[in-house]
This record gives structure tokens, C-alpha cells and sequence, in this order.
């Protein structure tokens, strides 16, 4: 009888290093790091993203102002031109001269506030999603360490009442099953016994040969596989 609630007793030591495995992984934090992490990661994308939209209005300010600034002067030297002061021949070829100058640099400043506000427009709309991932993220966290928080007291809970069975159905076994059984699980990766099924070891998923069955059915105490030797229960 005692060999039978052997399967009982594994059953709850299984169960109970699963949940000292879980309650580990949870103490230790590395989940919760690394949904950090990716939140961490997020705000510096959108801390990136949002410094260089500022470089890009201040450049943007410059262009502009360079751009009226040039605008002005160009009008001015066309009314020059125009308003019968210049009467050389020279002079007013170095006038055409700048004014062709002006209006290159200006229509050149043009052509790069154009690129710099189209770049603006993308990385607003970068900035737009990184925001969004990055609020999206930092609630995943938040919702993790409280999950996690709940799914530590729901462990201790749990382990409180299966190590409690644990010790009603050990305190059934015989002594000296129970100090084998406790040895074997120490060596065999926690699993000190297990059911034979149709000639087949659970633990170790061997077959037993014809002769060790026959051997098994006849002998009495305790009965071990003939693999791996952990207890079996017929």
C-alpha cells in the first residue's frame, strides 16, 4: 500500500519543483528585465526621434530666415537695376551678376528646405508610432510586474498547501521506502518513482524484458526498474 502512494507523493513533488522552478524565474526578474527592456528601448527611440525633429525645426528657422533674407536683397538690387541709378555698363553687368547669384543661392536654400521638411514629415510620422510603441510598451511592463507580483503570492499559496499534502502522504510510506525515494529523485533529475504500464518504465520509458516482469510480479518490497532503478509501482 505504501509503494502505491509513491505515484501520489511524486505527483506532489513534481508539482512542487515546477512551482519552486516558477517562483525562481519570477524572484530573479529576468522576464520582468526584458519587457523592460523593449519599453527602455522604446522611449530612447522616441528620445532620439523627437531631438532630431528639434535639430530640423532649428535648420528649418535658418533656411527660412536665409531664404527671405536672399528674397529681400534680390528685390532690392532688381530695383537698383531698374530704377535708372546704374547707368555703367560694367556696373550694371556686376549687377546682373549678383542678382543671378542671389537667385541660385535662394533657389538652391529652396530646394533644401523642401528635402528638409519632407524628412520632417517622416520622421513625425516615426515619432507619431514610437510614441504609440512606447506607451504600448511601458503598459506591457507595468501590467508584467503586477501579474508577476500576483502570480508570486498565487505560487506561495499553492506551494504552501501541495507541501502540506506532501508531508500527510510521506508520512504513510514506510521509513525506508520513503529515505530510497528521496535518494533516487536526488540522482535521477527529481523523479524517484514511477508507474509500469504495460511492461514500460514511465520514468525512464524503457521496456522491461519478459524475464524481469516475471521476476517483478513474484517479488516482494520494493520492485525497480531494471533501466534506470527507480522504484516502480506494479
Amino acid at each position: 500500500m505504501t509503494t502505491r502512494r509513491l505515484l501520489d507523493l511524486q505527483e506532489a513533488d513534481t508539482a512542487i519543483g515546477r512551482l519552486q522552478t516558477r517562483r525562481r524565474v519570477l524572484e530573479d526578474g529576468s522576464e520582468l528585465a526584458a519587457v523592460r527592456a523593449d519599453a527602455d528601448a522604446a522611449d530612447n527611440r522616441l528620445g532620439e526621434l523627437r531631438l532630431r525633429l528639434d535639430e530640423i525645426g532649428r535648420d528649418q528657422s535658418r533656411f527660412e530666415h536665409e531664404i527671405d533674407s536672399m528674397t529681400q536683397k534680390e528685390q532690392a538690387e532688381q530695383q537698383r537695376m531698374y530704377d535708372g541709378s546704374i547707368v555703367n555698363a560694367k556696373e550694371l553687368e556686376a549687377l546682373q551678376h549678383e542678382i543671378a547669384s542671389v537667385h541660385k543661392r535662394r533657389s538652391d536654400r529652396e530646394d533644401e528646405l523642401l528635402a528638409l521638411l519632407e524628412l520632417r514629415e517622416n520622421l513625425e510620422a516615426e515619432a507619431v508610432a514610437a510614441e504609440q510603441q512606447s506607451a504600448a510598451l511601458r503598459a506591457r511592463a507595468e501590467g508584467a510586474a503586477s501579474a508577476a507580483s500576483d502570480e508570486l503570492a498565487a505560487i506561495s499559496t499553492d506551494l504552501a498547501d501541495r507541501t502540506a499534502h506532501r508531508e500527510a502522504v510521506a508520512a504513510e510510506i514506510d521509513a525506508e521506502v520513503l529515505e530510497l525515494y528521496d535518494d533516487l529523485r536526488r540522482q535521477k533529475k527529481g523523479i524517484g518513482a514511477a508507474a509500469l504500464v504495460d511492461g514500460v518504465c514511465q520514468a525512464c520509458h524503457e521496456q522491461l524484458s519478459s524475464v524481469e516482469l516475471d521476476k517483478l510480479k513474484r517479488a516482494e518490497g520494493i520492485r525497480r526498474c531494471e533501466h534506470c532503478r527507480r522504484i516502480l509501482v506494479v
